[in-house]
């Protein structure tokens, strides 16, 4: 495999290199690449900005996530956390420390991605910076969208009586983690051993390469949904309903046969003996949107598909539990994933 050297490029070289096949695609990008920079025009729109960072070793795992799904997931992150505003993302900027150990076509990998998920999702790169790094590889990524001043939605608004929803299915990313960090194990022993990934496409997939719910966030908006609350669940459902509460100083019930499980997903919580709604709880990395609604909504939410009624919210001195099937009441705890715990 040809491998070229990143000092052949310089900086700018490779930049330019890397990014001279992105497209623009809105009239807010009235200049993306190539000045010192980006000029963004949202005329009355709010501008919507987040941005993450991905350090190799702490966030992902080389051995088993390939380079071209490492950027599309960078990139869909973020753009996640624009819907979950409510907004639309549409610029992101990357930037990327880069050790000696990664040639100009590892790059092209990543970029592949990046340029995959931005056709995708149509957001237009406009910038960012490379630099040398001791410690692998480290990416991040700024994204700017736009939301109406009437229609962005923050995690305080949850009202008592209001449904709690969530999107698609929950703990399948954490499971198909569980699974590629099981046959890592295997390899580790063996390195002549194949892989065993028979039947487990679907959480591989929620790990290596989720989805932002554009398609939610338009459904909502098709049906005149605005949701009173809501967030991306990247940290566990637990931890991201608890921030929801408590800044909106309510409390709340959810019900464990409410919550969506995908078949996947419990065939491998059972093989691995694991509790699949313990995972889905706290697994994080599903990118799915939790939100809260009105309950004069709910004629309307049972039209959109995809979306499921998990709970209510309740007084905050009630408190936030779990009700399991049984009706027993379990005191809901942040225990998702922390990376600053794991130093």
């Amino acid at each position: 495999m040809q491998r070229t050297e990143i000092s052949k490029y310089g900086e700018f070289g490779l930049i330019k290199h890397l990014t001279e096949r992105f497209k623009i695609n809105h009239a807010s990008t009235l200049k993306g690449i190539g000045d010192d920079a980006a000029v963004l025009n949202y005329a009355e729109k709010k501008i919507l900005l987040t941005t993450d960072l991905l350090l190799e070793g702490v966030h992902f795992d080389l051995t088993y996530v390939p380079l071209k799904h490492l950027g599309y997931k960078a990139a869909v992150v973020n753009f996640s956390d624009i819907y979950a505003m409510n907004g639309h993302p549409k610029q992101i900027t990357v930037s990327l420390g880069i050790s000696k150990r990664f040639s100009v076509e590892d790059l092209e990998e990543l970029y592949a991605g990046i340029e995959l998920a931005c056709k995708t999702y149509g957001v237009d790169l406009v910038g960012g910076d490379t630099s040398a790094s001791f410690t692998g590889l480290t990416i991040s990524i700024t994204c700017l969208g736009e939301g109406e001043t009437d229609k962005i939605v923050y995690r305080n608004g949850a009202k008592i009586n209001d449904l709690v929803c969530v999107s698609g299915d929950l703990g399948s990313a954490y499971m198909g983690l569980q699974l590629l960090e099981r046959e890592k194990i295997v390899f580790a022993a063996n390195d002549q051993a194949a892989p065993d990934f028979n039947g487990m496409d679907y959480i591989l997939q929620r790990q290596l390469k989720p989805e932002a719910r554009q398609d939610i966030v338009l459904a909502l908006s098709e049906k005149g949904i605005v949701p009173t609350a809501m967030m991306d669940i990247s940290d566990g459902l637990s931890s991201e309903l608890i921030h929801i509460c408590s800044q909106s100083k309510v409390g709340c019930r959810i019900f464990e046969d409410k919550i969506p499980i995908n078949y996947q997903a419990a065939v491998m919580a059972e093989e691995l003996n694991m509790n699949i709604v313990t995972a889905a709880l706290n697994g994080g990395e599903d990118y799915e949107l939790i939100f809260t609604v009105a309950l004069e909504d709910y004629e309307k939410i049972l039209t959109v598909d995809n979306i499921g009624i998990i709970g209510h919210i309740t007084k905050s001195e009630h408190g936030l539990f779990l009700v399991g099937r049984q009706g027993e009441e379990i005191a809901l705890k942040a225990q998702g994933w922390n990376s600053l715990n794991e130093s």
